[in-house]
C-alpha cells in the first residue's frame, strides 16, 4: 500500500468515525474470510459496517476525526483490533456481534465509543441484551395507548350503562305509572243514553227556579167586586 492509498483509507476511517453513532472495536482473531463476510451481512441488517484495518492507521484516523471522545479508541488498539461502524441501532448491531461470537467461539468486545462515552467491553456486553429500537417503540406506543384505550372502554361502559337505566326507567312509567292520554282516553267507557246525566260539579252556577208570591186579599176576588156599604 503507498502513501496515496494509506492517505485515502485513513480518511475513510476518520470519515466513518465521525458520521458514526457509535464505534465498537472487537478482537477479530480466529475468524475466516467466509465468516468475516457473514458477519458483515449481519451487520449490514443492523445498520452497521464492519471493517479491519491496521492499527497504526486507525492511530492516525483517530486524530483526523472530529467527534468528542475519539481519543478513547487509542487506548483500544492493541492486538488485531476490527472496528464495527453503528449508523443504525446500536443495540441490534451490539447483538449480531455478541450472537455470532457465541456461535462461533470467537471474537470478543474490546471497548468502543458511543454518543462521545467511552464504553468498556462490559457496557459492550450490557447494550447487546438491550431491546432494539423497534421492540423499544412497540413498548413506547403501547404505553402511550394503554391509558387512552381506557378511557374508552370506560365511557363506553358509562354510555351502555346509562342507556340500560333510561331503558328501565321508560317501562317503569308505562307499567306503573299514568298511560298516555290517547290509552287513557280509550279506557273511560261513553255515556249511556238510559243513564241520568252526572250530577253538576259543586259550585256550579244554575238558574235559580222563581219563588211562589203570596195572594193578597183583594187580589183573591174579581178586580170589578167592591166591598158592600154600610146600612
Amino acid at each position: 500500500m503507498n502513501r496515496e492509498q494509506k492517505a485515502t483509507v485513513i480518511d475513510e476511517i476518520a470519515g466513518q468515525i465521525s458520521e458514526a453513532n457509535a464505534v465498537y472495536a472487537i478482537d477479530y482473531r480466529g475468524i475466516s474470510v467466509p465468516q468475516a463476510a457473514e458477519l458483515r451481512a449481519r451487520l449490514h441488517d443492523a445498520g452497521a459496517s464492519f471493517r479491519v484495518v491496521k492499527n497504526t492507521l486507525t492511530l492516525r484516523a483517530v486524530d483526523q476525526a472530529h467527534p468528542p471522545g475519539a481519543e478513547s479508541l487509542k487506548g483500544l488498539l492493541e492486538g488485531p483490533t476490527a472496528l464495527t461502524f453503528v449508523r443504525g441501532d446500536v443495540a441490534a448491531a451490539a447483538r449480531a456481534l455478541s450472537d455470532y461470537a457465541r456461535e462461533t467461539n470467537l471474537m470478543a468486545f474490546k471497548g468502543g465509543l458511543m454518543d462521545g462515552e467511552a464504553l468498556d467491553a462490559d457496557q459492550l456486553r450490557s447494550i447487546a441484551r438491550l431491546p432494539t429500537r423497534d421492540v423499544l417503540y412497540g413498548q413506547l406506543v403501547a404505553m402511550v395507548a394503554s391509558p387512552l384505550t381506557g378511557l374508552v372502554r370506560t365511557l363506553d361502559a358509562l354510555i351502555s350503562g346509562l342507556a340500560i337505566q333510561l331503558g328501565q326507567i321508560a317501562e317503569q312509567g308505562l307499567v306503573g305509572g299514568d298511560a298516555p292520554p290517547a290509552q287513557a282516553a280509550a279506557k273511560v267507557p261513553a255515556a249511556s243514553a238510559d243513564e241520568p246525566p252526572a250530577p253538576e260539579a259543586p259550585g256550579q252556577e244554575t238558574d235559580p227556579e222563581p219563588e211562589p208570591q203570596p195572594v193578597q186579599p183583594d187580589q183573591a176576588q174579581g178586580e170589578d167586586q167592591t166591598p158592600e156599604e154600610d146600612a
